[in-house]
């Protein structure tokens, strides 16, 4: 390409297409067991228990971890579930 050639840009809708991603966190409280926070995320979640525990590490040790990905219609009942169980969670 030259100095005096420019470079085209195609036009169009490039939002077609694009999922919106959302992260369901949680957070840390200092009040709940790890065994407590493993079970939820196993039950609620569907995280197997390797997975869970590591999460609950994240939490406890970052101060929070993204949990799941998702749409956010699909986030909402998880979050209110842990939420349920006392356990802070937001959707981000």
């Amino acid at each position: 390409m030259t100095q005096k050639e420019t470079k085209k840009i195609p036009k169009g809708d490039f939002s077609e297409g694009v999922v919106e991603e959302n992260f369901l966190t949680l957070h840390n409280d200092d009040v709940h067991t790890f065994d407590y926070v493993i079970d939820a995320l196993i039950d609620i979640c569907n995280h197997e228990y390797e997975q869970a525990t590591q999460c609950t590490m994240l939490v406890h040790y970052k101060g929070k971890c993204d949990v799941k990905k998702g749409a956010f219609d699909a986030l909402k009942p998880l979050k209110d579930a842990l939420i349920e169980r006392e356990l802070n969670a937001t959707i981000d």
